[in-house]
């Protein structure tokens, strides 16, 4: 069991009413928009939802990585794709709260705290997903300046996004940079991309024509540093796919578990089938398994002890059972659960890309293969 307090508690009640209110019911909208409004950060940012994690110098609540697991946890229990906040709170904020300096703090994070500015990371380029060695966006030194020049895709708010941690090559390594987007020559984002799945999420292209950005934008001040600071991030990111995934296979499980109690089918309900109670059975007991496993993962990264090797173990078990459990739990809805008004249809829309972002399966299952 993870150690929560009263704290842990009263954010859970308010992000619950907050999803289960204030978002899920607008999905279908903003499905429409492909993203999120720019309200609904600034509300989220009124209720204290945003980057808890970060200290109260900036802004922030202080707290512990628990505050993201309860918060992540009631996005997905409410069925709220959007809007992307924890890679907002849990992957952007982080990557400025140990890399950036007080200045750059100061100046960028109690904006993103208030919600007045969404975060994005571009690491992925039309040519470099997983391999971010074969990156090929620049930046070059130009007086007080850095020149950033080329493409990202995929890139989670980079519709929204009014600062982006942006990866470029400076030289034969990979540096960070600080990239605030309002009113900057030479950035232009596209459309928020259709997707198959996660239809509300923020998911666009980015492009850098000869962007200046200040030097002092460089996350780091000292070139160079960019790969290092990515991979010491990739364990928590991996750590934060483990916590949406054993999430999403709960859900499942509870809409196959009511809906089977309900509809009948040759004189009795669908659950008094035995098939039905033995795939429910090895369901529920496969998701407690990797709730197990992803609690001592938290409890492990708390205490700084999570290696890379049990992230990425984390990361692809708990995405495939997850694609695997809400395959499964949709089996028992029949023909409705092909129906998009039904929940569990866009649960296993929205699981599929599990298996790819934040590092493809088969790199997760190479990185375990090198330690054996």
């Amino acid at each position: 069991m993870l150690p929560y307090g009263d704290e842990h508690e009263l954010i859970r009640a308010t992000a619950k009413r907050f999803f289960e209110s204030e978002c899920a019911p607008h999905q279908e909208a903003w499905e429409s928009a492909r993203m999120a409004p720019p309200e609904i950060w600034r509300r989220a940012g009124e209720l204290g939802l945003l980057c808890p994690r970060i200290a109260e110098t900036y802004g922030g609540s202080g707290g512990d990585f628990l505050f993201a697991v309860v918060l992540i946890e009631e996005q997905v229990r409410a069925g709220a794709t959007a809007p992307v906040m924890s890679l907002h709170s849990d992957v952007v904020a982080p990557y400025l709260a140990h890399y950036g300096t007080d200045a750059q703090k100061t100046e960028i994070l109690p904006k993103m705290i208030s919600g007045e500015t969404v975060g994005a990371i571009a690491m992925t380029e039309p040519g470099a997903g997983s391999d971010l060695r074969g990156m090929r966006m620049t930046a070059k030194r130009d007086g007080d300046a850095y020149v950033l020049s080329g493409q990202k895709t995929f890139i989670s708010n980079g519709a929204s996004a009014g600062v982006v941690v942006t990866a470029a090559k400076t030289g034969e390594a990979i540096s960070l940079f600080i990239v605030e987007t309002a009113d900057l020559p030479g950035f232009s984002h596209g459309a928020p991309l259709k997707k198959l799945g996660q239809g509300p999420a923020d998911i666009a292209e980015l492009f850098f024509d000869d962007v200046r950005v200040p030097a002092n934008r460089l996350l780091g001040e000292v070139e160079g540093q960019g790969f290092r600071q990515m991979v010491e991030r990739l364990a928590e990111e991996r750590l934060l796919t483990g916590i949406v995934a054993v999430a999403m296979m709960e859900r499942a499980i509870d809409h196959a578990v009511a809906y089977t109690k309900e509809r009948t089918a040759f004189g009795k309900r669908i659950i008094d089938f035995q098939n039905s109670r033995f795939k429910l059975a090895e369901a529920e007991t496969e998701a407690r398994v990797a709730r197990i496993f992803l609690e001592r993962c938290i409890l492990k990264f708390v205490d700084g002890r999570l290696g890379e090797d049990e992230a990425a173990m984390l990361k692809w078990w708990t995405t495939d059972l997850q694609g695997k459990i809400v395959d499964e739990c949709l089996q028992f809805f029949g023909g409705y659960g092909y129906m998009l008004e039904y929940p569990i249809s866009h649960m296993w829309l929205d699981s599929r890309v599990a298996r790819i972002y934040g590092g493809a399966n088969e790199i997760m299952k190479e990185i375990v293969g090198r330690t054996l």
